[in-house]
Formats: C-alpha cells, sequence, structure tokens
C-alpha cells in the first residue's frame, strides 16, 4: 500500500511540473530556438516595413524623375537629384534582403551594380530596344546608372541640363531615365506583392535548418551581403585591399555625387547590425533574432568562452568606430586617406570570420555559395 501511495505522489508530483501535454513546459531558452518565432519577427516587423518605406522613397523618386523628364529645367533637375538620394539611402537598409522574392527578380543586380558602365548606357539611349533583363545590362541601370546621368553627363548642373534639352539627341535621354525608373519601380512591385502574398507564409513555414529553408537561404544571404557588398564592394576593392594593393577610387559607390557615399556604407552597415539584433523597423524593440537564436543555442567563442553574439557586437560596433573616422567623399579617402579606407576593410574582415565560420557553425547552417578571396 505504502509503494502505491508513493507511485501515485510521484506522478502527481511530476504533472504539476508539466505543461499538461504530458511533457515538460518549454524553459526560456528552449522558446529562443523557436524559428518560426524569429522568421515571423524579421518578416512582420523589418523586412516588409523596410520594404515599405523604400517604396515610399522610391515612388517620390520616380515621381521627380518624371517631372525632370517632362519638363528637364534646373529646379526639376534638383527636385529630382534629391529624392534620388533619398532613395539610394533607403535602399541601402533592404538591399540585405536578397534571399526568396529579391533573389527571385535579382533586384539587387538591376538596382546597384557599379561601376556604372558609361558606355553601355549611351549605347541603350542610341537604342531603346536594348534589352535590359540580362546580365550584361546590370551596370547599364539602377541607382548607378542614374548617378551617371544626373550627376556625370557634364560638369555643371547647367550642361547637364543643357544635354536633356536638344530636341532629338535629348528625348532619347529623357526616354532613358523613364525608362529605368519604370523598370525600378516594377521589379520593386513583384517583389513587395510576393512577401505580402505566398512569400511570407513560405518564409515563416520552412524552419527546417537544410539547404533550401528559409533560415539557411537568409543566412547564406545575410553571410554574403556583408562580405562581397558592403565589405568588398564598398571599401575593399575601391582601396586596393582586395587587389593587390592597386587603389580603384573610380569603384566607389555613387562615384558621380562623391558626396553621398559614406552615408550609403554607414546606413548599409548599420541595417546589418538592426536585423542581426532584430531591431524592428517601426518600433526599434528588438524581437526574436539571429542575436537571440545564437544566445539560446549557448553559442560560444571557443578561445575566450564568451557569448558569440556578444563578439560579433562588439566586432560590429568596431567597424562602426572606424566607419565615424571617414569624410563624407570616400572617393577623396581613397586619394588622401586611404589607409583609413584600409582599416575599415580590415575591421570588416574580422567580422566576416565570425559570420561565416563562427555563427554558421553554431548555427549548423551550410554556406552555398562560393567566393574567391580566401576566406
Amino acid at each position: 500500500m505504502k509503494k502505491y501511495l508513493l507511485i501515485v505522489l510521484t506522478g502527481f508530483i511530476w504533472a504539476c511540473g508539466s505543461n499538461g501535454t504530458g511533457t515538460e513546459a518549454p524553459t526560456p531558452q528552449e522558446d529562443g530556438k523557436d524559428r518560426k518565432a524569429i522568421l515571423s519577427h524579421l518578416a512582420d516587423h523589418i523586412i516588409i516595413p523596410a520594404y515599405a518605406n523604400f517604396k515610399v522613397k522610391l515612388d517620390a523618386m520616380q515621381a521627380k524623375s518624371d517631372q525632370f523628364v517632362n519638363q528637364p529645367t534646373m529646379n526639376n533637375l534638383t527636385a529630382f537629384r534629391s529624392a534620388w538620394t533619398e532613395a539610394y539611402i533607403e535602399w541601402q537598409k533592404v538591399e540585405l534582403f536578397d534571399f526568396g522574392p529579391a533573389e527571385k527578380q535579382t533586384i539587387r543586380n538591376f538596382y546597384n551594380i557599379y561601376p556604372a558602365s558609361e558606355n553601355g548606357i549611351l549605347a541603350n539611349i542610341a537604342d531603346p530596344s536594348a534589352n535590359l533583363e540580362v546580365p550584361a545590362s546590370y551596370a547599364q541601370q539602377g541607382f548607378p546608372a542614374l548617378d551617371f546621368l544626373i550627376n556625370g553627363v557634364a560638369k555643371t548642373d547647367e550642361e547637364i541640363v543643357a544635354y536633356y534639352s536638344s530636341s532629338a539627341e535629348g528625348a532619347k535621354r529623357l526616354a532613358y531615365i523613364k525608362r529605368l525608373t519604370g523598370r525600378m519601380a516594377s521589379l520593386l512591385d513583384k517583389v513587395i506583392t510576393e512577401w505580402n502574398t505566398s512569400y511570407r507564409e513560405t518564409y515563416i513555414s520552412k524552419t527546417g535548418l537544410d539547404i533550401s529553408s528559409s533560415t539557411s537561404l537568409m543566412i547564406n544571404g545575410f553571410v554574403l551581403h556583408y562580405e562581397r557588398f558592403i565589405r568588398s564592394g564598398k571599401f575593399g576593392i575601391p582601396s586596393g585591399a582586395m587587389l593587390n594593393g592597386v587603389i580603384a577610387p573610380e569603384k566607389v559607390e555613387a562615384f558621380y555625387k562623391k558626396d553621398i557615399s559614406l552615408i550609403l556604407a554607414k546606413t548599409a552597415h548599420q541595417a546589418y547590425v538592426d536585423f542581426f539584433n532584430g531591431k524592428a523597423v517601426k518600433s526599434t524593440l528588438e524581437g526574436p533574432s539571429i542575436k537571440s537564436y545564437l544566445d539560446a543555442l549557448k553559442a560560444k567563442d571557443s578561445a575566450t568562452g564568451k557569448s558569440l553574439s556578444e563578439i560579433i557586437n562588439a566586432q560590429l560596433e568596431a567597424t562602426k568606430v572606424k566607419l565615424d573616422v571617414l569624410r563624407p567623399n570616400l572617393y577623396e579617402e581613397v586619394k588622401s586617406n586611404n589607409q583609413a579606407m584600409v582599416t575599415v576593410y580590415n575591421e570588416m574582415q574580422k567580422t566576416v570570420r565570425l559570420l561565416k565560420v563562427d555563427m554558421t557553425s553554431a548555427m549548423s547552417i551550410t554556406i552555398t555559395y562560393t567566393d574567391n578571396d580566401g576566406d
């Protein structure tokens, strides 16, 4: 009888400690591993609202572009250029979402491959039927092409307006601007529509860790963006750090409007930090994220035993400190203060190793893209 009572009492104690389903209630640590919660937060509070914000800026740019195309005046050029700058800055906050619909539409390649191909752009102006949907056309469109067309076709604003005022050639040049902005709007609409309809559900439901899962695709895109398009594109190539020391100032982003090159880089870097930490676009509160997932996994640095997420954030902050000392014009920095550019690249290189090796290993994610710089 005593044995029977002991069994009953033990069962009662076990039941009180369970969640009523026959399994133990999840601990906060286990909750942090809920990939569906992470994907939902990233989609609903960062990706989709960030695209919505960018659309506002791109629509404004297109409206100012149309005004300039309809009436190429100094005032309209100034307004178009200002709207282009604002849209280009806002683009930096969504360029890192190059997976899912963005990857499907190849939007980054059509939006921001630089340096722009001046010869290709001029050839396209002469041939209105030129195909803008092939890889060879990447550097002939998007923000860099518009940079050339509104900042680089002449030395002064008066000369730029005159470039578009001649009857025959000017009309062709204006038509190309309209074609580029219209194409950008069309591509963005496709990406946003897919996120707002079918893809969001696909994204949050594919919670595995295989190479076709949302987490794997997202992390691969996330790491690639930092490695190739922030570290290499914005700093490693122009500074010569990736070109055997041969500087290439002409390969900076926004080459023709050089005084915004640093703000583009800093905006892209901060957007990256915010995404890693799950900072919501509307409220700036941090939710389930890559950082919280690493913490739930208890990911540590093998050498120091410190939290991996803390180490990554510290390294991102170290890079920000180096970015903050640069002057706004990265073209001039390469020419007169290039060591500061190389220093930024070196800090970013440390981040790449943490992301590409330590983070992906802790998350059991396989890197599926290839790079040729030895990382």
